[in-house]
């Protein structure tokens, strides 16, 4: 039961998800959004220019059919004066296709933003089985869209067939009016029928939006199986990241080691912290710490310090306020100034007795730690 509740598609659908389904070309669209917005468009647009875009075509027919009796024996001059009178008509109706092609672009903008994918106008040759076209056909989703269908085509219909024998009387009187001011008038009517359906398909779109969007997240929801596969995805398996992180630090921990044999001193706690510090007075403004570890690293720190020669010194609470307050590659904090600098200056003497000889140098205790830089370890 449990694997089964896990396979359900319960759970919304990912960030990830989303993208992946608009880059192949997936997104929330509606037809009847499209459909609605062109609709209006070209009824605004007939609405506002509708005289003008008449008078317009009246000129350009008018114009076109004007000739002399001769010229309608030249085919030269009857093939000029078509292009002449498609060239007008074209004019005059560019405008109103220019917003209708704006329109066409932007009606799905308002539902699933732009979008461009090349998986989208790839070829899918799946979809050339006739057997799925089939299935496609007959599904639930088929008998929706086609009730749905009906449903738009008798409300907009009866809409339809109510404003054109509402105004039945206007568009009969057209028949007795010159055509130079009938064909104005009857874009005028065609734009306030047109308005009246648009305002219909208004209706029509503010059901079909909502319900694109939640049949378009419907779709795409996850079982937690997926979501966990995802995660694997997006975050890496846990074990093969365990595996990388631990080379990472088996790498870096070489890298730190190496640096042991160039250190000047290593301090320690004695057995629970190491810190090796170099100094080279051309290079840097301070000491710095070049490996630090607890436990099994402090304790190979020492052994590489002792095979190299390299000092040691037991001073426990320097030590542990350098572990705490310093991290690899950074120069010592200012308020340990004081107890570092006593420290490389008994190395210093150290190395001198060694190779020189005379009285041994006094080993350093109590060296001065500011009190909050003290490293204060947790309590159980």
């Amino acid at each position: 039961m449990a694997e089964e509740s896990d396979l359900e598609k319960t759970e919304p659908a990912s960030e990830r998800r989303l993208e992946k389904a608009r880059e192949e070309g997936n997104a929330a669209r509606s037809r009847e959004l499209t459909t609605f917005v062109m609709l209006a468009t070209a009824s605004a647009g007939l609405w506002l220019a509708g005289e003008s875009l008449g008078a317009s075509l009246s000129g350009a027919l008018r114009r076109g059919l004007q000739f002399e009796r001769a010229s309608a024996f030249d085919p030269a001059h009857m093939l000029s004066q078509s292009g002449l009178m498609v060239l007008h008509a074209l004019i005059a109706i560019g405008p109103l296709f220019a917003m209708m092609v704006v329109a066409a672009v932007a009606a799905p903008l308002m539902l699933g933003g732009w979008m461009f994918s090349g998986k989208a106008v790839a070829p899918n040759f799946g979809k050339l089985n006739p057997l799925a076209g089939i299935g496609r056909m007959v599904s639930a989703q088929a008998l929706a869209e086609l009730v749905k269908a009906l449903a738009r085509s008798a409300l907009i219909g009866g809409v339809a067939w109510w404003v054109i024998v509402d105004d039945i009387e206007a568009v009969m009187a057209l028949m007795s009016q010159p055509a130079h001011e009938a064909l104005p008038h009857a874009l005028v009517l065609v734009a306030k029928h047109c308005a009246l359906i648009a305002a219909t398909l208004f209706l029509v779109a503010l059901v079909d939006v909502p319900f694109q969007l939640w049949n378009y997240y419907r779709k795409l929801r996850m079982s937690r199986e997926d979501v966990r596969q995802e995660h694997k995805e997006s975050e890496g398996d846990p074990h093969i990241k365990a595996q990388i992180r631990r080379q990472q630090q088996q790498m870096a921990r070489r890298r730190m080691m190496a640096e042991v044999p160039k250190a000047d001193i290593v301090l320690t706690n004695p057995t629970h912290f190491a810190v090796a510090l170099q100094y080279l007075d051309s290079d840097m403004r301070a000491p710095r710490v070049v490996a630090k570890g607890t436990e099994l690293v402090a304790a190979r720190i020492r052994e590489m310090a002792k095979e190299h020669k390299v000092a040691i010194l037991e001073a426990p609470p320097l030590t542990r306020a350098l572990y705490r307050h310093t991290k690899l590659g950074e120069e010592i904090p200012a308020g340990l100034y004081t107890a570092v600098a006593e420290v490389l200056a008994w190395v210093y003497q150290l190395k001198r007795w060694n190779s020189e000889g005379g009285e041994a140098p006094r080993t350093p205790t109590d060296l001065p730690v500011p009190a909050d830089l003290q490293y204060a370890p947790a309590v159980a």
